[in-house]
This record gives structure tokens, sequence and C-alpha cells, in this order.
């Protein structure tokens, strides 16, 4: 009974829930996606993913074989025709939204493409979803870059001013005031629970982005390169992938019972866990066991927030939800999955791996 009791207060995704719930997933091709497609497979739920072809080679989606898996339909979210007509057809129970264009610096290349993708795509979603009478619950994965960043010391509260000075930025803050509003609007009075989440950044095994530091580490280092590092004072709130793919499994099992807790929601580490890029860097290379780094002294490039903290109250309270997993597990965990999956080892059984050690992990607080 006292072990019930643990696993509750931390909010560890209920496997029961998931058995045999039809989800829908956009942007199951990505990294955080195939390990989100992965753990509800694992629970027993019917997965059908919606997404345009990968973007990176390697990458998680193909290396641990995601469409044997799951129903996987590729599909541009900017098409909302033929989205609209996917969702009718899937008839989802609960929804997960993480496609995206999800590049600060990209944004900066492609700021039309960046808002399409991000705002009217999420737009054309909802607007498919309104007549789907399965629907009960959807949470959409914005970003904790949606708050106008004030550089100041304190974490950013769900109430806090919404903003953007990077293209990036700026579309998902346009994009939490449209579920907002949509929420408002049509979802509150159809008995479907709407939520967004907003994540801190995220490392953990599978990742190859570009201009992500993990995959750009492990790229440079595996190949003898020297990385380099922009901005090694810069703060983050970093995280596992599971962390906040445990809170939005909560989220979602949370609404559906009680859907007047949907809103928007900080995952993340507390305050006191964000961390210095420079940190993160020096943790991985102890891991990794070697790596040659260059820090620069001046920041280059297009304008990035230089300290970013979360307040992750609410999701503590309203959902039970905690960190599971301390920085230092965190990369240790990440590292090791880069080196095995190079060493020839299965990625989704490293994957697999990893969700049952999360679990137990969180069980033991």
């Amino acid at each position: 009974m006292e072990d019930m009791v643990v696993t509750t207060r931390l909010g560890l995704p209920d496997a029961n829930f998931w058995k045999g719930k039809r989800v829908l997933l956009t942007g199951h091709t990505g990294f955080k996606g195939a390990w989100l497609v992965i753990w509800l497979r694992k629970m027993g739920a019917h997965v059908f993913g919606l997404s345009l072809a990968p973007n990176t080679t390697p990458n998680l989606f193909d290396l641990a074989v995601i469409d044997s898996i799951c129903s996987s339909f590729f599909c541009d979210i900017r098409d909302q025709t033929k989205i609209a007509k996917m969702i009718d057809q899937i008839s989802p129970d609960i929804v997960f939204h993480l496609a995206a264009q999800s590049l600060v610096r990209e944004g900066y290349k492609s700021p039309i493409k960046t808002f399409s993708t991000n705002v009217m795509g999420t737009a054309h979603l909802l607007s498919g979803l309104l007549n789907v009478s399965s629907v009960r619950v959807a949470v959409m994965v914005t970003t904790d870059k949606v708050y106008k960043n004030n550089e100041w010391d304190w974490p950013y509260r769900e109430g806090d001013a919404l903003g953007g000075h990077d293209p990036y930025s700026a579309s998902k803050a346009a994009s939490e005031i449209l579920i907002d509003s949509y929420r408002s609007s049509f979802f509150e009075n159809s008995g479907v629970a709407l939520s967004s989440a907003r994540a801190g950044n995220v490392i953990g095994g599978g990742d190859w982005s570009t201009d992500r530091l993990i995959p750009d580490a492990v790229r440079a280092w595996q190949q003898g390169d020297i990385l380099n590092i922009r901005r090694p004072d810069a703060t983050r709130p970093w995280q596992h992938v599971l962390d906040p793919l445990s809170g939005y499994l909560k989220l979602a099992e949370r609404t559906w019972e009680c859907p007047e807790l949907a809103g928007a929601y900080n995952f993340g580490p507390d305050s006191s866990g964000s961390s210095s890029v420079k940190k993160v860097i020096e943790l991985a290379r102890h891991e990794y066991g070697s790596g040659r780094v260059y820090f620069e002294a001046k920041s280059e490039g297009p304008h990035e927030a230089e300290l970013l903290t979360l307040e992750v109250a609410k999701a503590r309270n309203q959902l039970q939800v905690n960190p599971v997993w301390a920085l230092s597990e965190s990369v240790s965990r990440t590292m090791r999955w880069y080196v095995e999956q190079f060493d020839g080892l299965d990625a989704r059984s490293l994957c697999e791996a990893d969700i049952e050690s999360f679990e137990a992990s969180g069980c033991n607080i």
C-alpha cells in the first residue's frame, strides 16, 4: 500500500489508464515523439502518428522501427484539409500535439515556415478536433521559451506575460494564445480538456537534431572534432526526456478525470536544478570519457536568451508530478545511450530499458 501512495504522489503514468486508449500523436517521427510512442505502446495504447518524414540521418524513428509499433501517416500539419480528414478517420480518445519547427536558429533562417507550422499548424489541428466526438483530452506541447524573457533571476510561472524575441519563441507564444482562445471559445463547452505543456530543455538518447547541445557534442566527439560552444554561461532548465513525457501523460490522465484542471503547465526541474551550458557539457564529457571543447568568449550568432528557469509548482500540486532524475543522472543516461547504440545495441531496447529504470526510480523516491 505504501508503494502505491508514493507512485500516486509522484505522478508516474498509470499503465491501466492507457491500455486500449486510441492516441493521436503528431510529430511522432521526432525525438520526443518517438520516445512517447514507445512508452505509450509499452502501456498498451493504440497509437496513431501524424508527421513529416524524419529530417535527420540517423534518427530515432528509423533506428527504433517506430512504424512497426504504431499506425504511421506522413502528413504536413499545414495541410488543413488532410489533417481534418485524418483526425476524422482515426477518431482518437486523446491527442498529443508535438509536431513543430522546434529550433531557435532555424526560426531565424525560415521565419515564415516557423510561424505557419507552429501557429497555423496548431490551428488546423484544433479545428480538426472540433467535430470529432471521440476526443476527450488534448495536450498541446509548446516550450519554456513562450515567456517574455526579462533575464531575471526568478522562475517563470504559467500566468507570466508571454512573448518572444526570436521567431521560434514568438511562434510558440502565439500558439499559447491560440490554444487558450480555442479552449475558452469551443472546447470548454464541448467537454474536451485542452491543455498546453511548456517544457524545459530536453536531453536523452536518440536526438540528432542540429544546433542542440548534446547531439552537437556526440557528433563532434564521435568524429574526433572539437566541440565549439557559443554561449557557455547560458542557463536552462535541463531535464531527461522521460521527465516531461511523464508530465504530459499524467496531465492527460488527470484532465480526463477532472476536465476543470485543463490549462497551461510548466514541466521541468525545480528552479535550483537549472544549470549552465558549460556545466552540462562538462558532465557529458566526463560520462563520454573524452572529447575536446572550445568555450567561446563572446556570444556569436543571433539573439538567444541567457537565463531561463521555470516554476513547476502547479504541475506538482495539481498533477502530483515531480522531477525524477537529477541533472547528473540525466546526462549520464543520455551519454550512455549514445555510446551503447554506437557500439551496436538496439535503439528501441535502450529506450525501453531507460523507461523501466525511470519508472523504478520514481517509485523509490
